[in-house]
């Protein structure tokens, strides 16, 4: 049994962890329906009042039959005895279905009620979860987990208060009346049938679970598998991999399938048992109640009652397996769901934190910072530097620098490992998550938008804004004309993770999103690397126009993007090497003029090219034209 908090791999098809025991998990989901424990006890009222109904329905049905034999000519026994009594039957099986329904009548809303506290708990929690975990789930199996786990508070709910519970209570309202009312053979052959045929379903459902379990988690991996390669859809088809790709689907299908077939031969079995176990009670029973008419110690109503009984017990008995089954798997699909929820949170708010107080114009101080994502792999080694309010400050340096970095860090993604990111001269770990990423705005190099309309994804970044300020912010962003020759214009839909517009233009889309949120502080993560030139000149201006008054970091490969910068920090290898503005980095004749050398000769080398190509294609398409006058 694993502790809270452990580690979990909830895609391993070869031991299924559990982080609880079952009446763990139960406890864990009785605060959720003590949210309406009113419900819950008029709901048991109702199940009590139904069972007593329908035990009394067998011994209605005894008198009935006993008044059945009366002596010749006795007319009015005839006209009142058997009629009140068919009336009282058919009340008594009216109230069996009127408290039942009453039952899922008053216990639906608690139910639906757990189940949806239950989801919205996970999905906060998973929210509340930080970038690592993120960055390392499996999407498909995960949503598989949370969604099976939703199914199985309400199958637990209705299979524990609408079966088991009643089923109990009916076996022991039986149990009273053949103890009271008849010998005690008729008990103990009832007894002994229930507590062999409960053991043996018990023992055979456990055995049995391994398997359910193993098709579950095929079924996870099979999701998960499906789920990433049309996620991938393009990466799919540019190394033509279709084929590879089914054939790691089909073989958790296969799993699944022989799982699945694991099951249903052993429910067969489970069956067969039961119905030879129920088959021998009742002759048995039946055997005795015989015997005791043609002594004469019972009635032929005492008879048909004891059938009866056994009809009424049997029947839900018969469906105690699969019941159980269901139970079983529920609290296995509510634990796994629980051990997302226990996920510890890497960042995570200390008690009695208050919001970022944050200017205008904030200054922001990373002071000796010290950070490493595993332990063997240091990323930032003492990185000190500030960004004085209002100002611009630029990182640069080759990939894998620590760059992007700063920006995780400073939106608490992560937290540092020593030293300390501050804001207005509050420390970041000291105030709420919340509040610092409300002051923080970010363009980031690899930009992901919902499949919904581009009218939602600019508006994400402020709910409420109206659609005069989205369509401003679009025109901010060079985006706005764009949008409007489409022919939904702002109700176009941009598909999966934005994949129906060019990488141009979902940068554009992060853009206005960023300036729709106007925060004072904005983060500029490579913001127009998928823009080509002439619109990369336009978007620095809108850019640096939005940068005004404002705090800004940014983050750049092209170093002819950051010459304004007020100051520009050179890195590598999670250190600073230089820091200066342009033209004192490039006095220095260091990393940074070398850096801008070889950008300028290359830039220098491209536009070249350019213009010869432009120069042959003129060449090539006057040639005709001489041709033709020749």
């Amino acid at each position: 049994m694993r502790g809270r908090g452990s580690s979990f791999d909830p895609h391993d098809t070869k031991s299924i962890p559990r982080t609880t025991s079952d009446w763990q998990t139960l406890g864990r989901l009785v605060p959720y329906l003590m949210q309406y424990k009113w419900r819950v006890m008029a709901a048991l009222a109702f199940v009590l009042c139904a069972k007593i109904a329908n035990v009394g329905v067998p011994i209605l049905l005894k008198h009935l039959v006993d008044a059945l034999s009366i002596k010749p000519g006795d007319a009015a026994a005839i006209l009142v005895v058997p009629l009140g009594l068919l009336f009282a039957y058919g009340l008594l099986r009216l109230s069996t279905s009127l408290f039942t329904e009453l039952r899922e009548l008053v216990f639906a809303k608690a139910t639906q009620g757990a189940a949806r506290s239950i989801a919205l708990t996970t999905f906060q929690h998973l929210h509340g979860l930080s970038l690592r975990f993120h960055l390392e789930r499996q999407t498909g199996g995960m949503t598989r987990d949370i969604e099976r786990g939703v199914k199985g508070v309400e199958s637990l709910i209705s299979y524990s208060l609408y079966s088991i519970f009643p089923t109990f209570v009916e076996v022991a309202l039986v149990l009273g009346i053949l103890a009271v009312k008849f010998d005690a053979w008729f008990f103990w052959i009832t007894v002994a049938a229930l507590v062999l045929y409960v053991t043996f379903t018990v023992s055979m459902t456990e055995w049995r679970t391994r398997f359910r379990r193993e098709a579950n988690m095929a079924d996870s991996t099979a999701h998960t598998k499906a789920i990433d390669s049309l996620l991938n859809y393009e990466t799919v088809k540019y190394f033509n991999n279709e084929a590879f790709e089914s054939r790691r689907y089909d073989e958790s299908l296969e799993k699944l399938r022989a799982a699945r077939l694991k099951s249903q031969t052993t429910l067969s079995l489970l069956n067969a048992g039961q119905q030879l176990i129920i088959a021998t009670a009742l002759v048995a029973m039946l055997w005795r109640a015989t015997q005791g008419v043609v002594d004469g110690r019972l009635t032929l109503g005492d008879l048909v009652m004891i059938n009866a009984f056994m009809i009424q017990l049997y029947i839900p008995l018969n469906f105690l397996g699969a019941i159980y089954r269901e139970i079983k798997q529920s609290l296995t699909d509510l634990d796994r769901m629980f051990t997302l929820m226990d996920k510890e949170r890497e960042v995570a708010d200390k008690p009695g934190s208050t919001d970022l107080a944050c200017s205008a114009s904030p200054t922001v101080r990373f002071e000796d910072v010290q950070f490493a994502y595993e332990p063997a792999r240091q990323i930032l080694h003492g990185v000190s530097f500030e960004i004085p309010a209002g100002k611009t400050v630029a990182v640069v340096g080759p990939s894998g620098s620590g760059k992007s970095t700063l920006a995780r860090l400073l939106f608490r993604f992560y937290d540092v490992q020593e030293g300390r990111i501050t804001i207005d001269g509050q420390d970041i770990r000291e105030v709420t998550q919340s509040s610092v990423r409300r002051a923080i705005g970010i363009v980031p190099q690899d930009t992901v938008l919902f499949n919904d309309t581009i009218a939602y994804n600019i508006a994400y970044g402020r709910a409420g804004a109206t659609r005069e300020e989205i369509e401003a912010a679009a025109k901010a962003a060079r985006i706005h004309d764009f949008i409007v020759s489409t022919p939904k214009g702002y109700d176009t839909m941009v598909g999966e993770r934005g994949l129906k517009l060019s990488g141009g233009e979902k940068q554009r889309v992060a853009i206005a999103r960023t300036l729709l949120k106007n925060p004072p502080i904005l983060i500029f993560d490579e913001a127009t690397s998928a823009l080509d030139s002439a619109n990369e000149r336009a978007i620095q201006n809108e850019l640096r126009s939005a940068a005004q008054n404002k705090t800004a970091l940014v983050i750049a490969h092209r170093l002819s993007t950051v010459v304004e910068a007020h100051e520009i920090i050179v890195m590598d290898a999670g250190r600073i090497l230089e820091r200066g503005t342009h033209a004192q980095l490039l006095a220095l004749n260091g990393r940074y003029a070398r850096m801008w050398t070889l950008q300028r000769e290359s830039q220098d080398s491209k536009d070249s090219k350019d213009s010869k190509e432009k120069s042959g294609d003129a060449e090539s398409s006057s040639e005709p034209l001489s041709a033709v006058s020749a």
